[in-house]
């Protein structure tokens, strides 16, 4: 097994438990638009959610948008930053455009937006599978030195998102191979290719975590210890529970 869960009595694959340590690597990374140690701050931010009064009140109020106040944050991050994680991470189901372009407004870029989503979406995948298997959560990585890239590909253009996104034509040689081969591309992606390299390694996670692109509409071979029609039920039912739109 895998250095990363070494100590847990559950038997996990090699393939995952990989990936999860290449996710988790890479948060102390400099990134394309956090460095590393924002990052990190990011991803401990993330962690420190449950624990704002304001997040839970808003989460009980009709909207969210009437109840005003500060977050319960570690104030290592930028107030802009800050409100995106806690909303991202507590109430995602009612986030709206008006929400998203006012935090432009307040100075956050739109590629700061998506790194921040992503590196929020990696730790509460990672979280929760360390919670379900009753697994103490990872300890975050040091920060590595270094300079974000700021690399924002040509090709992005207004789409349906509330960022600009990547057409699969429009890739560049930088941007190849974050789309799969042989199925359309998925909106998700799309979603977040204004940085792609978050589109990678998020995406790296789903295809262990969850299954390949290509191996979930394979019907003919199940891949896992559960079948196609349990992994949907399930993830299905999650999706509810989130209030997952997509």
């Amino acid at each position: 097994m895998s250095e990363l869960y070494a100590s847990t009595q559950v038997t996990i694959r090699e393939d995952l438990t990989a990936a999860h340590a290449r996710a988790w690597e890479r948060i102390g990374n400099p990134g394309t638009w956090w460095d590393g140690a924002q990052r990190v701050a990011i991803a401990a931010e993330t962690r420190h959610v449950p624990y704002c009064a304001l997040c839970r009140r808003r989460k009980e109020a009709l909207s969210p948008e009437t109840i005003a106040g500060k977050h319960d944050s570690r104030d290592e991050l930028p107030e802009t930053v800050i409100e995106v994680i806690h909303r991202v991470r507590s109430d995602p189901g009612r986030l709206s455009e008006r929400w998203f372009r006012d935090v432009a407004a307040a100075g956050l870029r739109e590629e700061e937006y998506v790194e921040t989503v992503s590196i929020v979406a990696h730790v509460v995948a990672i979280d929760t599978m360390a919670r379900g298997i009753g697994f103490e959560p990872l300890p975050l990585p040091q920060p590595r030195p270094g300079q974000p890239s700021q690399y924002r590909p040509g090709g992005a253009k207004r789409g349906d998102a509330w960022v600009p996104w990547i057409e699969p034509p429009d890739l560049s040689a930088v941007e190849a191979g974050i789309y799969s081969v042989g199925r359309p591309a998925a909106n998700i992606m799309k979603a977040m290719s204004l940085v792609p390299d978050e589109v990678r390694s998020f995406f790296d996670i789903v295809s262990h975590q969850y299954q390949g692109p290509l191996e979930m509409r394979d019907f003919s071979h199940e891949y896992r210890a559960i079948s196609h029609a349990q992994i949907e039920l399930l993830a299905a039912r999650v999706s509810a529970l989130n209030q997952c739109l997509y």
